[in-house]
């Protein structure tokens, strides 16, 4: 059986990234369940090697051998001078080289020579700094591939997604950014990548936007007049899509494993939740995107950067994930591709 390929980048410099992929090389089974490129500066990767007190062996490899690698290899990049990495700090430095160590991974995922993306956990701060002029990484990414479909982050905690119709926006801008349409690309988001994860039936709840879902429009009217009819007509196609629930109890349902997914209104509606589900287990998923990525859900961490203490567990989350989306990535690219010939 044809293994994954699945580039890695080291994430911001400044952050516990590259100590978190050095940590992820040295678990059991890792090395063995893909064919692994490392996608950045060698400094960057020992760095992370020593923060962790483990070895990760650097392959390099030339642009010409990338199409037929095998094994754990390195591609190695220019991006950071190894005097410029200030650890805990935020600096357009570490930034610029996340952005450029990232465009890599696009460029190779994009021409078919890897089947996936995992990166380590970058810094919006720098990377703004330097240049992302992007609501975030999930807007540049499909910019930078020229996406213009519908795509969102699918957060995951174990067997739970998340999905979320408002993201990166100020919680004063969030009833008048909720529409129907809005609503139904977020469950139908949930649901697609539910179903490529082998759900035959997914259900999906919807969380409601108001306090006790509006109380029948004492608290506000966006459940009867936009959230109730979405999740009807979604119903009327035979799909199991529910609520709209009260936010202070639809994670208790999804807790006991009743729903395989949670559509929330806005960021911290779910990420509050999922993370206090799991914060070391929880991955993040750039959904809709042509090509899987995954990120461990956390941050860079400043706060304990350089001490070689991080935990993986999230980051190995989302390596055992990516593994997944890119096998489906793989096979429907295949399947193009003799559909085209036949």
């Amino acid at each position: 059986m044809t293994k994954p390929r699945l580039a890695i980048i080291p994430g911001d410099p400044s952050g516990i990234g590259p100590e978190l992929v050095a940590r992820l090389l040295a678990q059991e089974g890792v090395r063995d369940a893909a064919e692994l490129l490392l996608v950045g500066d060698a400094h960057l990767f020992e760095q992370g090697a020593a923060q962790a007190g483990c070895d990760v062996p650097l392959d390099p490899l030339e642009e010409g051998e990338v199409a037929g690698f095998t094994g754990l290899r390195h591609l190695p990049l220019n991006t950071i001078a190894s005097a410029d990495v200030r650890v805990a700090e935020v600096t357009v430095e570490s930034g610029r080289s996340t952005l450029r160590c990232l465009d890599r991974a696009l460029d190779l995922a994009q021409a078919g020579l890897v089947d996936g993306i995992l990166f380590a956990p970058f810094n919006k701060a720098a990377m703004t700094a330097a240049g992302l002029n992007a609501e975030d990484e999930h807007r540049y990414m499909a910019r930078y591939l020229g996406f213009a479909g519908y795509h969102s982050e699918i957060n995951v905690l174990d067997e739970l997604m998340t999905t979320r119709v408002t993201s990166h926006i100020g919680l004063k801008e969030v009833a008048a950014a909720i529409t129907p349409e809005g609503v139904e690309r977020a469950v139908m988001l949930a649901h697609d990548a539910l179903k490529k994860a082998g759900k035959a039936r997914p259900h999906v709840a919807v969380a409601a936007l108001n306090p006790h879902a509006g109380d029948n429009g004492k608290f506000g009217r966006e459940e009867i007049d936009i959230l109730e009819p979405v999740v009807a007509s979604l119903q009327a196609r035979q799909m199991q899509v529910t609520g709209p629930w009260p936010s202070d109890t639809v994670f208790l349902k999804a807790k006991r494993g009743e729903v395989d997914a949670v559509v929330t209104m806005y960021h911290d509606q779910g990420q509050i939740a999922i993370k206090l589900l799991g914060f070391e287990r929880g991955v993040t998923v750039a959904g809709g995107l042509p090509i899987p990525v995954a990120t461990p859900a956390h941050g860079t961490a400043f706060d304990i950067a350089g001490q070689g203490v991080a935990n993986p567990g999230a980051t190995r989350a989302a390596f055992d994930l990516l593994l997944r989306m890119a096998d489906t990535h793989r096979a429907e690219r295949t399947a193009q591709a003799e559909g085209a010939e036949a």
